[in-house]
């Protein structure tokens, strides 16, 4: 256990390598995962959904399905908590769509959320943004609680954080920690929302081996959203590209980048103008 007296730090700083998430041997559940948890079974499943905000279209009869296990990226949306105006969410093959209350919760309790902006809550120290949602959400008792946060603080490597406030993390350690906290109810699912936008390339890099990591080791179903190509690339097992409300392009990255639907086309050509992306289709795959 951590003494909180020995958790003090002069400015943000990152605290070590990520070296206990790449131990294949290492299991956010405290129990062996396979590394090989990848299926054709769906996790997720998305229906004809359409949804606008405001006079804008979000979805347009929109379909997804994400597989148990896979890492997938969508390139061209940003999440978010709407209910949709039509259409049909399931999650495990059960309708989500209209779930609310009781139900609703038990459903959250098995999707993670890491959010652009990390979202830790200011007054509260590290080991309690862990420990909120087990004692909001779960039955546990203060022992297991303190263990199963200094469990994916490990995860994470940032053990000598546990009693740092947020203002005394840099932002690639405010994004370790919020990754940490959606993995404390053992979820099936992680969502995240722009997880390198702000973060220098080398922090950056950090999160995405991070992701990948928690991804191909750890067995967790991974959404992550983005328009960071490097990003993309380096995570994704499939890429779907999102255009006016609809996936117009679908595959593995090698397939991706070997389109030629004239979208996809022009939203890479202007991503390599603007960045050092690798053309080369065996990069990321």
């Amino acid at each position: 256990m951590i003494d909180r007296g020995s958790s003090t730090a002069a400015g943000p700083t990152e605290v070590g390598p990520l070296t206990s998430a790449r131990d294949p041997g290492y299991s956010i559940r405290g129990e062996q995962r396979s590394a090989n948890a990848k299926s054709d079974r769906y996790l997720v499943e998305i229906r004809s959904l359409t949804l606008h905000f405001g006079q804008k279209m979000i979805f347009d009869n929109f379909d997804l399905q994400i597989r148990c296990g896979e890492c997938l990226v969508l390139l061209g949306l940003l999440l978010g908590t709407l209910r949709p105006e039509s259409g049909t969410i399931l999650f495990d093959g059960k309708d989500i769509t209209s779930v609310s209350g009781e139900k609703l919760n038990r459903v959250r309790t098995r999707i993670g959320m890491v959010f652009q902006s990390s979202a830790l809550i200011s007054s509260l120290t590290v080991f309690e943004n862990l420990a909120l949602p087990l004692r909001e959400l779960a039955t546990k008792t203060e022992k297991e609680i303190q263990a199963i946060v200094e469990e994916k603080l490990l995860f994470v490597d940032l053990e000598p954080a546990t009693y740092l406030m947020p203002s005394e993390l840099s932002g690639g350690m405010k994004k370790r920690v919020a990754v940490a906290r959606s993995l404390v109810l053992d979820p099936d699912l992680i969502l995240f929302d722009e997880p390198t936008t702000g973060l220098d390339p080398m922090v950056a890099h950090n999160v995405n081996e991070l992701i990948r990591n928690l991804n191909r080791l750890a067995a967790v179903t991974t959404l992550v959203v983005t328009h960071d190509l490097h990003t993309a690339f380096y995570l994704a097992n499939r890429i779907a590209m999102l255009n006016q409300g609809k996936i117009v392009e679908l595959g593995s990255p090698a397939a991706i980048r070997k389109s030629h639907n004239p979208v996809v086309v022009q939203f890479l050509s202007a991503a390599l103008a603007e960045s050092s992306l690798d053309p080369d289709p065996e990069v990321g795959v």
